[in-house]
């Protein structure tokens, strides 16, 4: 049966289209058409005008009946430096963050495959992408094969170790080591073991329960302090550590970010911490790989580019590799009448 695509009412519709994607698991949905110009001058500006102003569009493509609690998404801004080939916004359940790893393998994998961005069909290359974020600028390198990207590896802003071998009292748990650390935003890195979680899908209701307490009781007992942006200066997530699971690779980390979202991949911001603090406890070498697993056992590949400064800490440049596939095209439609239109949760 063939369905029309302008019935008579179709104009009653806001109208939204997307590309879909998933980067080892976790998902990305790119807005291509139909938001509204955001306004300002930086990225933190867009993101600002994105929370006071359509907030409520966010929530309609993140959560239900259009997305869902752990959703992931973006929407693509004109670059605001000189050298950027165009900025990102980052979407999710709870509003919108500064940078995210999986996101940008995902965006350039999107920009490449769907024509966005030109590349040369039939001759193999490495195309260098750079993109604008609320962090600050990434630079991107996406391995196309003549036909398609197999795979991203990107640089990330500088990670550093805020905090090393802190502890917070979270009711039920009592005292819980960890390290606070900047990798495109704050984590609270805590031991699985320490808390007695696993790291795969069994544990997935005690990993959001115990995570959400432990990030709460941390935004409540201390500060938490960018040394340059005060947008910035906010606990993201906790992310549990612990052995890997398949012979050969470093770790597994599982992430509880936003409001309860548990990341499906390695975290790419999450794991440009890791080598920040390995690197701090003299565990990591520069351009030592790393391959740390998720709570898919997906992975990505890590390692320290190079060292730098931030403001007062030492920091390095991490290096982070994986993979992204497309997974659909949308034309979403936001329906004045309904009392829904904007989503809901429910977990």
């Amino acid at each position: 049966m063939n369905i029309s695509t302008q019935w008579p009412d179709m104009g009653r519709y806001q109208r939204i289209r997307t590309v879909d994607a998933h980067t080892e698991g976790e998902p990305f949905r790119v807005v291509v058409d139909g938001f509204p110009e955001l306004r300002g001058d930086t990225l933190l500006d867009y993101r600002r005008d994105a929370k006071e102003r359509f907030d409520h569009l966010r929530k309609a493509l993140m959560w239900e009946p259009r997305g869902h609690a752990d959703m992931y998404g973006c929407l693509l801004t004109p670059p605001v430096s000189d050298t950027a080939d165009f900025g990102i916004l980052f979407t999710h359940n709870e509003g919108f963050s500064p940078m995210c790893g999986h996101g940008i393998i995902a965006i350039a994998t999107v920009v490449l495959e769907t024509g966005m961005i030109s590349v040369e069909r039939g001759i193999e290359c490495e195309k260098m992408l750079r993109i604008d974020s609320p962090a600050g600028l990434i630079t991107a390198y996406a391995h196309w094969n003549g036909q398609r990207v197999t795979r991203v590896h990107f640089h990330n802003v500088p990670s550093f170790v805020a905090d090393l071998d802190a502890e917070v009292a979270v009711p039920g748990l009592g005292l819980v080591p960890y390290d606070l650390v900047f990798g495109g935003g704050f984590y609270a890195y805590v031991q699985a073991e320490a808390v007695g979680v696993g790291l795969d899908g069994r544990s997935l209701r005690a990993l959001v329960d115990k995570g959400m307490r432990i990030k709460h009781a941390i935004m409540e007992q201390r500060q938490v302090v960018h040394p340059f942006e005060e947008d910035l200066s906010f606990l993201y997530g906790v992310i549990f550590v612990g052995p890997a699971h398949a012979p050969g690779h470093h770790s597994r980390n599982v992430c509880i970010f936003a409001d309860g979202e548990v990341d499906r991949c390695p975290t790419g911001t999450g794991v440009s911490g890791r080598v920040a603090l390995h690197y701090a406890r003299g565990e990591l070498k520069v351009g030592q790989p790393v391959v740390i697993e998720s709570i898919l056992g997906s992975c990505f590949t890590a390692a320290i580019h190079e060292t730098t400064t931030f403001g007062p800490y030492d920091a390095v440049i991490a290096r982070v590799e994986g993979r992204a596939f497309i997974t659909g095209r949308h034309e979403f439609l936001i329906d004045p009448e309904d009392d829904l239109r904007h989503g809901f949760l429910l977990r």
